[in-house]
Order: C-alpha cells, then structure tokens, then sequence
C-alpha cells in the first residue's frame, strides 16, 4: 500500500471508532453535505470559526520557561501553582499511564519537574493545557470526548518518540500530535452548530463529519497553531495543504500520527492496518519501530488495567 492509502485507510476505521458507527455509515450521503462544507471553508478562511479555540493566557509565559533547555525549576513551578485549575490538571496527566513510568503517585508539581525531566514536565504541561478544551461539554459529546482524547495522546506520544528517534524537537512534536484531535472536536461542534442551523435539531449524518474532518482537519490545526502565536519552527512542522501529499507524509508528525492511530485501533479490537502493513510506509529502522510501537501499545495497556 501507497503511504497516503495507508492513511486514508487508518483515518476510515478512526472515524468509525471516534463517531461509534459501522463504516458503511460513513459512505451514505447527504444533500446538505457540499453546503455546510462551502459555508464551513469560508469560515476557516476568514478565521472566523464560532469553536476556535483561544490561546489560553498562560501558554506564552509556559512556552518561553519551556523554550529555555536550563531553564530555572523553581519558575516553572511557580508559574503552573499560580493557576489552581492547571496545577490539579498537571497532577492528574502527570499519574496518567502516559507519563507515569513506576509504582511511584507524584503528588506535588515540583516532583513531577524532577521526575519526569525538563522534556517530561514540558509535554504534561502541554497535555494539561488541552485536556479542558478536549473535555466533553455534555452526554452527546462524552464518549466521542473520551475517545478523541485517547486517541491524541497516543498520537502526541508517538509522534514525540518518532520525532527523539530523528534527532528534532520532540517537545513540539508532543503538542503539535495533540493538535488533529483538537481539531477534531473543534470542527465536530463547528459543523452541529452549522447543522443545527439549517436542520432544526436533527442529527448529523456521519459522512458529513467525515467529509469536513477528511478536508479540514489540518487546516484547524494550522489555524490554532496561528492564532496561539505558536513559534515558526512549530508551525514549519504541520503539512501544508489540507492533504498532505506522499512527500508531506514522511515526517515524524505524520509517521508518529500513523502509528499512534494504528496502535489506538488495534487496542480496541477494531480493524485495521496489520504491523507489516504500517511497517512497509514509516520512514524508521526496524529496531525503531519496535521500540516505539511496543511502549504505545505498553501505555495503552496501562491505560485500560485497573488502578
């Protein structure tokens, strides 16, 4: 299979878990489809999205204490307890299966910089940035929430273990792997408000969230990185066009992306790519892929193991 086959294929069966249809359910069509899709590009053109999410107001200080390698203990910590909400959050992502290692519960901000390591601190906090954003806003929303956030951290951790094994920034690569499943969310509550709109309350047929998520989910995630005045280095890093082409696919964003949905699918029993398959299209060594596939699919083990 052709990388961008192999993509297409893992974004069909995502789509299919994170909307909880059978993939049939993706192919019906729907009259409304190509006007909510024209009115939808004209509001990512124009930036004037209603569920654009904003920069939230501590991530330009967390940002420039995180960009500095030395950077003092003492002020990062100082800046997450200034803000109560994102200390709790921190707390939380930092005793999660992603981020844990051991048997040790870190109860305090400042363990968590000295265990986890400058790198380690700085994606949690990152992580614990998004979570609020990518939180269900009611029972609708709860388990396409639950699994679109699943979903980016195994994405956001693949993605930094394909970017460390390249040799690049592995802390961008972190964020900018959480950024498709905010885009994700964003542009499902774009669409039902759009929807709703023209339809009263009917339910959004799948294949036109499949239709907008397949056209525009990097353009969302472009537009974040934008509006939240990400550094250009960040920005450089996400594919430039709304499908990326085969070129654009070979990068560690897009490998990690690729493995971490592989990994998400495959620990939900729910079809898809086999090893060999996925194997054939990343640009890693062998030993690199086994590595790395085998500690996603060690977290997402931990993750579903009772505490």
């Amino acid at each position: 299979m052709a990388v961008d086959e192999v993509s297409g294929s893992l974004q069909e069966g995502l789509l299919s878990w994170l909307l909880n249809v059978e993939p049939h359910q993706l192919e019906k069509t729907d009259e409304r489809t190509s006007a909510i899709v024209a009115q939808l590009e004209s509001r990512i053109s124009s930036g004037k999205l209603e569920e654009l999410p904003r920069q939230p107001l501590i991530l330009p200080k967390l940002l420039h204490a995180l960009s500095k390698e030395n950077s003092d203990r003492r002020e990062l910590v100082s800046i997450i307890l200034k803000d109560p909400a994102l200390t709790n959050r921190v707390l939380q992502v930092a005793n999660s299966p992603f981020f844990r290692s051991g048997d040790q519960h870190i109860e305090s901000v400042d363990q968590a910089v000295f265990l986890l390591g400058h790198r380690g601190i700085r994606n949690v906090v990152s992580a614990s940035i998004m979570q609020p954003m990518l939180a269900a806003r009611d029972n609708a929303e709860a388990l396409f929430s639950e699994r679109v956030w699943q979903w980016g951290m195994t994405c956001a951790r693949s993605a930094e273990a394909v970017a460390i094994s390249k040799g690049v920034d592995s802390g961008a690569h972190f964020l900018l792997g959480l950024l498709p499943a905010l885009s994700y969310i964003t542009l499902r509550r774009e669409v039902e408000r759009l929807y709703k709109d023209r339809c009263n309350r009917e339910e959004v047929p799948p294949s036109l969230f499949r239709a907008v998520f397949s056209q525009f989910d990097w353009a969302i995630a472009r537009l974040v990185a934008q509006k939240w005045s990400l550094p250009s280095s960040f920005q450089a890093s996400l594919p430039a066009t709304t499908r990326p082409t085969p070129m654009q696919y070979s990068t560690p964003l897009c490998d990690g992306i690729m493995l971490g949905t592989r990994e998400v699918l495959r620990h939900v029993n729910h079809p898809t790519l086999t090893e060999e398959e996925l194997r054939q299209v990343l640009l890693l060594e062998e030993p690199q892929f086994d590595r790395i596939r085998g500690a996603i699919a060690g977290m997402l083990e931990k993750e579903a193991s009772p505490a």
